[in-house]
């Protein structure tokens, strides 16, 4: 990990080796001091300020949080939005310990409790249901929430902590400087020794730590020349709310891995329905402008149609379930390829498509810094784990940080940053590379990779202890 090697140097080796390109705050004519201060107020950003505002450790802490977006009514209308995530049981819990997840329940959420997964290019699928050992026969698998809805659960639990956090409306950061790391970090010159915002409104904020929350293009990243591994991926999301054709449980998510990409349909309510379609940026801009009947037609087509197979990849499918069906003759491994309901038109307005990117920061912390969410870890969506990654930056970050002060330490120094960046990265690092691989293994239609994702699939599904661990991974 990167941060082993910062750790083998030593933190005081490497503040020596780090002191490029950093310099002493510019003097304003008003100054605010805080302890923490989280530029984005997202999804990931909201929910950290809460989690520290609600931190028995932090009671003394100042915290400042800076959102572009101006202050609105968070009004959750009766149209669904086209943009939703799979909260997962592990992110449910701690929205549950910052208070959100009340407000969620009061406003709308859809549980699942089955996932189906099959290939357009062979016969291989894998279904996970409360039935299997691997989810105890009782758990919900995920949560399928607005952003929207989320947001405005965050929001109106900040206004709970308002004596705790402060937050700023309408303000973006303008400019970021971190201290000058040849002076003393226990200088009383909080100008030397803090980060200082200069914010777009003329104020200069001094903080103890700065928190980046604002996204893949961070600002933050960027003016603390933090390095960042990143592209463009050659698929964009086309996402739209459907109606569908039968009123039934809709507690399915289903997934169809098609030679451009995956198409997924996520539930919302009892007949209505959340698509995420991955395929080529030409395709994408086709899909999001064409009539809706053939939209709709497309869609149906999509999920129902056979396309063209090898007949070596089905004669080799076959025999991988004719195997496995002697592996575990107690299950039905081979049963056939589930259908998701039809869909039958779409929300009007609802339709939209963006681009897809990978980042990955080089380092998550400095002194005096630290990045979550997108701004540290940017993810194709065909996992749907990005905003639960950044749930994550967020529990552990909150943890270190309460142990941290509990100590009575510095909450800005780099010694217990460190221990947030490797952590993070453990868990981080792998995950990016599976959903990488995935991407990259499912975007052909070539025999050899068919042949090998699907008896891949077809022995995950086959060997119960590797099922479990993946069902454990991406639903922690």
């Amino acid at each position: 990990m990167f941060s082993s090697v910062r750790k083998s140097l030593g933190c005081k080796q490497f503040l020596k080796l780090r002191v490029c390109s950093f310099c002493s705050a510019a003097s304003k004519d008003v100054h605010d001091f805080y302890d923490v201060t989280i530029v984005g107020g997202g999804m990931v950003g909201a929910s950290l300020a809460c989690a520290l505002g609600l931190e028995r450790t932090l009671d003394d802490h100042k915290i400042l949080l800076l959102e572009a977006a101006p202050d609105k009514p968070q009004n959750i209308t009766s149209a669904y939005s086209n943009r939703v995530s799979n909260i997962t049981p592990g992110s449910k819990r701690l929205l549950e310990s910052i208070g959100a997840w009340d407000h969620i329940c009061k406003m709308r959420y859809k549980p699942f409790r089955r996932m189906h997964v099959w290939d357009a290019c062979s016969d291989a699928h894998i279904s996970f249901d409360p039935g299997s050992r691997e989810l105890d026969g009782s758990a919900d698998m995920g949560f399928i929430v607005e952003n929207p809805v989320t947001l405005a659960a965050l929001t109106k639990q900040l206004k709970t902590l308002q004596s705790r956090v402060k937050v700023l409306h309408g303000t973006k950061l303008k400019r970021l400087t971190l201290p000058d790391l040849t002076r003393d970090m226990d200088d009383k010159d909080v100008g030397h020794t803090w980060a200082s915002l200069e914010l777009n409104d003329g104020r200069t904020v001094h903080s103890r730590l700065v928190i980046g929350a604002d996204g893949p293009q961070s600002l933050v990243r960027k003016q603390a020349s933090m390095d960042c591994l990143s592209w463009k991926y050659d698929q964009s999301g086309v996402v739209a709310t459907l109606h569908l054709g039968e009123i039934t449980e809709n507690i399915v998510a289903w997934q169809k891995f098609l030679p451009t990409g995956p198409i997924a349909l996520l539930p919302l309510t009892e007949n209505l329905s959340s698509l995420v379609w991955s395929t080529t940026p030409e395709h994408a801009k086709e899909l999001v402008s064409m009539e809706e009947d053939r939209f709709v037609d497309a869609v149906n087509n999509a999920f129902w149609e056979d396309f063209d197979r090898n007949p070596l990849v089905d004669q080799a499918t076959r025999m991988s379930y004719l195997l496995a069906s002697f592996i575990q003759p107690w299950t039905n491994v081979a049963s056939g390829t589930q259908s998701p309901p039809s869909v039958s038109s779409v929300e009007e307005g609802s339709r939209a498509m963006f681009p897809y990117g990978f980042g990955h920061a080089t380092e998550y912390v400095r002194p005096r810094l630290a990045l979550i969410g997108d701004a540290a870890h940017r993810v194709h969506p065909l996992a749907g784990q990005g905003v639960n990654l950044g749930f994550g930056d967020v529990a552990c970050l909150r943890d270190v940080l309460s142990e941290a002060a509990e100590e009575g330490k510095d909450i800005g120094s780099l010694e217990h940053l460190l221990s947030y960046e490797t952590k993070r990265q453990q868990s981080v690092v792998p995950m990016m590379t599976a959903i990488d691989t995935l991407k990259r293994l499912y975007s052909t239609s070539s025999p050899l990779p068919v042949l090998a994702r699907s008896v891949g699939l077809i022995a995950t599904s086959t060997l119960l202890p590797i099922k479990e661990q993946i069902v454990g991974f991406a639903t922690r």
